[in-house]
């Protein structure tokens, strides 16, 4: 008995250490990407020219996307609500009033799964600053404006719950 005890924990030590040696580990599916705070801050002033946004990556097949955006007279943009993905801003420079929560007034489908509407009903409004780092879960109405004469600039990070899809 002890000896076919002895000789099942044998081959099951075995069996685990050639399956753990098939195993290998993932590889990179895109390269990685290093900005030091002067190539963001020269990114940012090239960006200052109007409204406009630079993905440092994501794309087909990632489910994150990394993009440094620039606002400047963003004053009445659409509310939004994404199905599946979640936001986070980190804040540059600038200031902008953020409004979170509540729900969308009359909200359309623009594209799959990425509801819009021209407002907010009952949502918490917030100023947001340098240096502000906000967590917007998929599902949750956002809307951002800048204020009147300011200017924004954040970085924007995107979680798709799946992979996106090539085009």
């Amino acid at each position: 008995m002890k000896c076919n005890l002895l000789i099942a924990g044998l081959v099951f030590s075995l069996s685990v250490g050639v399956q753990a040696q098939t195993r290998r580990p993932s590889t990179a599916v895109k390269p990685f990407i290093v900005k030091t705070a002067q190539s963001l801050g020269d990114l940012e002033k090239h960006l200052r020219t109007d409204n406009k946004v630079e993905d440092l990556t994501g794309g087909p097949g990632t489910q994150l996307r990394v993009a440094v955006q620039h606002d400047k007279l963003r004053e009445n943009p659409d509310a939004e609500v994404h199905d599946d993905s979640d936001d986070v801003y980190y804040v540059l420079e600038g200031t902008a009033r953020l409004t979170l929560g509540g729900t969308l007034d009359a909200p359309h489908e623009a594209t799959p799964g990425e509801w819009k509407s021209k407002k907010i009903n009952g949502g918490t409004a917030f100023d947001i600053n340098k240096g502000d780092l906000i967590v917007v879960p998929r599902g949750t109405p956002h809307q951002r404006t800048t204020l009147p004469g300011k200017e924004f600039s954040m970085i924007l990070i995107k979680v798709f719950k799946d992979p996106v899809p090539a085009k």
